[in-house]
């Protein structure tokens, strides 16, 4: 339910800063803003999978960072999401997109970092089926305040899609 707050104008950087990291940009195209923070995300794992090619960096190493990473991008974009409510005059706002990127980035983390493209666009409509599907507990969690209530149903549905991934890797590997 998108309950309505009192929208204002965006004043100083923290202001600006917090729309941008809640709507990268896309938020605002008409559509699908859900699907293109999702793919926004993927674009983002696959440029750090194309840059990380080659390392010696040990890929325990690399999935740590990741998580660590995905960690503070959803502190930072739970910050952004609350502070983005009274900028975009509502509770849950369909421009806010940072929680499917958050989600989508959850999901990535169920499977070895820089696996091959079948298993990232199962990843990627996996988080989809989940935000959309929004089974038990999710769509319970978007009453929750703030920037807290934006992203936690799309934290818990990248959960879902990234134990389904990992299955569907075990399976392929066992197989």
């Amino acid at each position: 339910m998108k309950l309505s707050v009192e929208k204002r104008s965006a004043e100083g950087m923290a202001d600006n800063t917090a729309l941008f990291l809640t709507t990268w940009g896309v938020g605002y195209i008409p559509g699908a803003p859900g699907t293109y923070g999702s793919l926004i995300a993927v674009g983002i794992y696959l440029a750090i999978n194309y840059c990380l090619q080659g390392t010696t960096i040990a890929a325990g190493l690399i999935h740590a960072g990741v998580a660590v990473a995905i960690t503070l991008f959803c502190l930072v974009g739970i910050w952004a999401s609350s502070r983005a409510v009274a900028l975009l005059g509502n509770h849950d706002p369909s421009e806010a997109v940072v929680d499917e990127l958050m989600g989508q980035f959850i999901t990535f983390l169920f499977i070895p970092f820089g696996i091959g493209w079948p298993f990232i666009l199962a990843g990627f409509l996996l988080f989809r089926l989940f935000d959309i599907w929004k089974p038990y507990p999710i769509d319970d969690l978007q009453i929750l305040p703030g920037g807290l209530g934006i992203c936690a149903d799309d934290i818990v549905a990248g959960v879902y899609a990234g134990i389904c991934l990992a299955i569907g890797y075990a399976i392929y590997l066992v197989v």
